[in-house]
């Protein structure tokens, strides 16, 4: 599949099959994130898999809605980045988790981002507090988001690009098409 198609293809899928990835899919999964490019090349991200339904299913009780598809995933990526070492650390994980979703789409695997900064528990806890402590990740790094990823249990139709809001494009300076 070439760019252009992946780009269309690739859906947040938020219902996934049993089947457990294989494990050279894994390794490809993390190159694609451990090339991703970082600011200055400071390369601060970095990144629990996990895949203990346990696990999982604890994962997806850290924020109060939109998080219960990670239960259901082969694998949850938890992404993460060190403040001290970027001041882009947030662009820096975001990057590297779309580079997951793209290569995961690549190797037709399903995955959805599910939001972690700025989100919070049911009992109002910040979800990077909760899943700090359920993974014992260090207190320097923050933790952007989770990639849930595994195979697809729905299938959804590819981006329709009679509906791209051209309108938001703007060439030379904003509005200027208008002026």
């Amino acid at each position: 599949m070439d760019f252009k198609d992946l780009i269309k293809q690739r859906r947040s899928i938020r219902k996934f099959t049993e089947q457990e990835i294989d494990k050279e899919d894994v390794v490809t999964l993390m190159r694609a994130a451990l090339m991703s490019p970082s600011s200055k090349s400071t390369r601060g991200w970095e990144f629990v898999l996990v895949d203990d339904k346990a696990m999982l299913e604890r994962l997806s009780q850290t924020r109060e809605k939109g998080a219960e598809l990670i239960a259901g995933a082969a694998m949850a990526i938890v992404v993460m980045a060190n403040p001290e070492v970027s001041d882009v650390w947030v662009e820096d994980a975001s990057i590297a988790a779309l580079n997951i979703q793209l290569q995961a789409e690549d190797l037709g695997l399903g995955s959805c981002w599910v939001q972690v900064r700025n989100r919070f528990t049911a009992d109002g806890v910040p979800t990077d507090d909760a899943i700090h402590e359920l993974l014992g990740i260090p207190a320097n790094l923050r933790v952007l988001n989770m990639v849930a990823v595994g195979y697809k249990a729905m299938e959804r139709n590819p981006q329709n690009e009679d509906k791209l809001q051209w309108e938001k494009v703007h060439l030379g300076m904003y509005n200027a098409a208008q002026e």
